[in-house]
């Protein structure tokens, strides 16, 4: 089968290019795949974080960069690439409503020209913020997409909502296997300067509905009844981090908090990773998240709070607890963590698990609604 990919790829960083550069190498296994990816994903002015680019990261996928998403002339332009290639499928991501016009654009013009099947690979549908038009928009858009997969029960229910005669598929988010091996748990905690015993990981973006303050509240309790450990909060900030700042000054909390809002590169995950004791979400409302596949790869377990899909790759009391989103319900789930670790085989249940989970099952669930 000839596909095409429309989206995020390197040197765009984040969780949404990794994604893409996964699903390219898996599938070009077996099909001829071209990548077409953004000169301009965000302008600067709507980007809130430091970069959008990581200009580190190596493929090499050979990428077409045509796509600026606010320029309409790119859009024809993208969209008459792909007619050249006359592809049996094109594939898209879809994360945010401001992407919506361009891609619109490109697989309406598309559609006009050739016979082309369509698939829309859905992270958000209803965003976290939700804006004016941002329903208008992604409608404008799936009406011109023939198939979808979610990997969520609450996106499968947004996607209904907005199309209830929707052909879909459901499948969980794969594991990705891009940022290497777990490696050994002190060196990687000497290595980000980490003397205590235990370690609980916050990992990722830094926005309003990550629900970082509800972990902080959270460890007032920790601080009472759990000793000799480390909250480690790395990602990079995506708002003004002064607040998170003051709460835990305000709580006499410093000791415990070690603070990292800064992106970390893709070879440098595993370290974080390495080091950590238990990852946890602490999110005040969710759809799926790609920390918690990135904590199955290391064989890490999770906390998560009971919003979105969340819950939907946990198995309780096995690979992690899930937690109603309020600092007393986070701080049990961490403490009942720590309780049974010595009657609980966390990493050999990750390990079975996880098998759910792998990329192959992905392609194969791709490929069966295309290739009759």
């Amino acid at each position: 089968m000839k596909i095409v990919i429309v989206g995020t790829f390197p040197p765009f960083r984040g969780g949404i290019s990794n994604f893409y550069q996964t699903l390219y190498e898996k599938l070009s296994y077996e099909h001829d795949v071209t990548a077409i990816n953004f000169s301009l994903q965000y302008p600067n002015i709507l980007f809130p974080g430091k970069s959008q680019y990581d200009n580190n990261l190596k493929s090499d996928i050979n990428i077409e960069r045509t796509i600026n998403s606010i320029n309409p002339i790119s859009w024809k332009k993208t969209a008459n690439k792909i007619i050249e290639l006359e592809p049996d499928l094109i594939i898209f991501k879809y994360w945010i409503p401001f992407l919506a016009p361009s891609f619109r654009s490109i697989i309406k013009h598309t559609k006009k020209k050739i016979s082309i099947k369509s698939l829309v690979i859905c992270d958000n549908i209803i965003p976290h913020e939700n804006r004016p038009f941002d329903k208008f928009l992604t409608k404008s858009f799936f009406k011109h997409i023939d198939h979808f997969i979610v990997m969520s029960k609450s996106v499968e229910k947004d996607l209904l909502f907005l199309f209830p005669d929707a052909k879909y598929i459901y499948t969980p988010h794969p594991l990705y296997d891009i940022f290497g091996k777990c490696n050994n748990k002190d060196k990687s905690k000497r290595y980000l300067q980490i003397h205590e015993n235990k370690v609980i990981l916050f990992f990722g973006l830094i926005r309003p509905y990550k629900g970082l303050d509800l972990l902080i509240e959270a460890s007032k309790t920790l601080k009472e009844k759990l000793n000799n450990f480390k909250i480690l909060v790395v990602g990079d900030c995506y708002e003004n981090p002064e607040p998170y700042s003051k709460m835990i000054n305000k709580n006499g909390l410093n000791d415990i908090f070690d603070m990292r809002f800064e992106f970390v590169p893709n070879d440098k995950v595993n370290i974080y990773f390495s080091a950590a004791d238990v990852i946890v979400l602490p999110y005040k409302s969710a759809t799926q998240s790609g920390i918690v596949p990135v904590a199955y790869h290391f064989d890490k377990p999770v906390i998560v709070t009971n919003v979105g899909g969340l819950s939907e790759i946990v198995q309780e009391g096995k690979t992690g607890y899930v937690v109603y989103p309020e600092p007393n319900e986070i701080a049990d789930g961490i403490l009942k963590y720590y309780n049974n670790l010595d009657k609980i085989n966390f990493v050999e249940n990750i390990k079975s698990y996880k098998d759910n989970f792998t990329w192959n099952k992905f392609i194969e669930k791709i490929e069966r609604i295309f290739i009759q």
